[in-house]
């Protein structure tokens, strides 16, 4: 799984007297093979990381609960985050979404908690594109220069900025404040009368009037309190589809009703009313796809898009997560993601795709750079940690991939899964060491961490909408480790329990050896197979692949089992003895993460056995001293 990086350069000349052009006047590519080291982006759910209020109330307000801001992440707390070994930081929850505060002192319509979840809102759920979440900013009326200044902040730090884009759909109530010269709203332009058009922004049920759902389960809106939205009313004549696709003029309490279904020009019945992407175009690059789109005459809905991400790139914002990605036609992405990268070549663009079927063309049809591996890798690993699945299971799944391997990002926690501590999952942050290991090194993927995840963090608390186990997303509150860590914001963990400290340093070890390692960024080969079936005391709770690059030999061991301690000769395949030139003698192989422990390979003819001996949780990386 070799990742080769071809190196290109372009270089872009502004035509003068031709307004808004741009000429590619050189591209030249080189077949020198560039090892990238592994990248280790930290997501961070902006409005809870610096909240120290520890009110916690379910369906608490701002004033009651607190929230974060963009100025909590100063030079210190970006410092220690870079020293985590991050070299990207996705600030999830910035562009203006829906929230139950009142800013209309500041010129912002208020929100009805009937298409609003939670009283904070969903990052999802966004309804200006062209400006940022006012619950984050110090000043309301500056919150925009507060997030340019923090994306500065973020740069000195040597920190990358990602953001969401959410292309599927947008809050029901979309209404920009901070639309550009000549761009207008999502439906400004629609033509109501219709279901589709092609050009129209959204689907429509002419004649219709939108209906909140029923509320079942005893759900109320903000938790039955009085508001003077909160009626089960909300206008919208004609009705529009939902955002997961329901078409119905009243969703049901299940559907995504707090959004309204983006139209990409595919019609009802599923037709494509725009150009496809000639065969072949899946091997060529983004040049080649801009060049394809320069051209052709493309729905209303996809130069709204692109041109919200370019505004963003312009601001100096280094890549973006695309919320299900897999709703939106890949042509559209080959025209949005080619455009990004011709201003930035080295964006992070990241997509979520839980279809498998559909990865290769998302990678390289709309150029993605790196997707979810959530239903084979990160399902089957969590399998693993809860106690009832084999490691046998996954050496497969990382040979299925092995020709998109750099491009399957790894996680093992996010704003969207259950934390690993929680009863849940695995009901302890220490089932998640061999997990985290396996996920960071196993591929050249890079590997993504949710915050208070190096803590431990359960998730145990009830905000109001939504379930514990998973970070609350919708309402204001504040995430117990993180409180302690911040530490009335020093950023030094000094209300961190013993145990918080020592995960901590655990990922601190661990994400700083990935993003350094030449081996990580170059070959695999599993040998977990070999020994299941050669090896005594081997089993399926223990995991073991190869590493190497030209200047680094590593042996990747990992224990699941959180009772059982393994001892057992591992066994080195006579192919990676000849692949790493290592003829009969002893090498020394000591481990990175705490450098405790060394083993001696002995290599006899085509043989090799290296002794192992793995505590429960435990895991090595074993790196040959040279």
């Amino acid at each position: 799984m070799k990742h080769i990086n071809l190196s290109i350069l372009i270089v872009l000349i502004s035509v003068f007297g031709c307004k808004n052009e741009e000429k590619i006047v050189q591209v030249s590519t080189t077949s020198k093979i560039e090892l990238k080291k592994k990248e280790v982006v930290y997501q961070v759910f902006t409005r809870l990381f610096g909240n120290t209020n520890t009110n916690n109330k379910p369906w608490g307000t701002l004033e009651e609960n607190g929230v974060g801001k963009f100025s909590d992440f100063n030079e210190k707390a970006l410092k220690e985050i870079k020293d985590l070994g991050v070299t990207h930081i996705w600030y999830t929850g910035v562009p203006h979404h829906d929230v139950i505060t009142d800013y209309t002192k500041y010129g912002i319509s208020n929100d009805d908690p009937d298409i609003v979840k939670g009283r904070a809102g969903s990052p999802y759920a966004v309804k200006d594109y062209y400006n940022v979440n006012p619950d984050l900013a110090d000043n309301v009326e500056n919150r925009l220069e507060e997030f340019e200044v923090l994306i500065q902040r973020s740069h000195n730090a040597g920190l990358k900025v990602i953001i969401d884009i959410v292309p599927n759909h947008v809050a029901r109530n979309y209404q920009s404040l901070s639309n550009p010269e000549g761009a207008s709203d999502f439906g400004a332009e629609d033509n109501k009368t219709v279901v589709y058009d092609v050009n129209n922004n959204f689907y429509y049920n002419p004649g219709e009037a939108f209906k909140v759902p029923e509320w079942k389960h005893g759900y109320q809106p903000l938790g039955g309190e009085k508001h003077p939205l909160a009626d089960s009313k909300f206008e919208e004549i004609p009705a529009k589809w939902t955002g997961n696709g329901s078409r119905a003029s009243q969703p049901d309490i299940n559907d995504w009703y707090e959004t309204v279904k983006v139209n990409y020009g595919v019609s009802p019945v599923g037709k494509k009313d725009f150009d496809e992407l000639p065969e072949g175009y899946d091997e060529q690059h983004f040049i080649e796809h801009y060049e394809f789109w320069k051209d052709k005459k493309v729905p209303s809905s996809w130069k709204k898009f692109k041109d919200i991400a370019l505004y963003w790139t312009a601001k100096g914002v280094d890549g973006f997560r695309y919320d299900m990605a897999e709703m939106v036609p890949v042509e559209f992405w080959s025209y949005m993601n080619s455009a990004i990268k011709m201003k930035n070549p080295d964006a992070f663009l990241l997509a979520e795709v839980y279809n498998p079927s559909l990865y290769r063309d998302y990678i390289k049809k709309g150029k993605m750079d790196y997707l979810y591996d959530k239903v084979q890798l990160y399902d089957t690993i969590k399998h693993v940690m809860q106690g009832h699945g084999k490691t046998d299971n996954i050496p497969p799944i990382l040979e299925d991939l092995s020709d998109i391997e750099h491009h399957m990002l790894h996680f093992l926690e996010n704003h969207d899964e259950q934390r690993i501590a929680s009863p849940e999952f695995a009901g302890s942050a220490q089932k998640g060491k061999p997990a985290m290991v396996v996920s960071t090194t196993a591929t050249t993927a890079p590997t993504m961490v949710y915050f208070g995840q190096e803590f431990g963090e359960p998730g145990a608390e009830d905000l109001g909408f939504g379930d514990p186990t998973r970070t609350s997303i919708f309402d204001y509150g504040s995430v117990p480790s993180m409180v302690r860590w911040v530490n009335d914001k020093k950023f030094d963990g000094g209300q961190s329990t013993s145990e918080e400290k020592e995960l901590r340093d655990f990922y601190k070890r661990l994400l700083n050896f990935t993003i350094n390692s030449s081996a990580l960024a170059s070959n695999y080969q599993d040998i977990h197979a070999f020994n299941h079936q050669n090896t005594e005391w081997y089993n399926d709770k223990v995991l073991s692949f190869v590493r190497w690059s030209d200047d680094e030999k590593l042996i990747i061991v990992s224990n699941f089992n959180a009772d059982n301690t393994y001892g057992f000769e591992l066994q080195i395949p006579s192919e990676i003895l000849k692949t790493w030139n290592l003829s009969d003698g002893e090498y020394q192989f000591e481990d990175q993460l705490y450098n405790t422990y060394n083993s001696t390979l002995k290599v006899n003819g085509e043989h090799g056995t290296i002794r192992i001996d793995v505590k429960p949780l435990e895991s090595f990386i074993l790196k040959l001293n040279n």
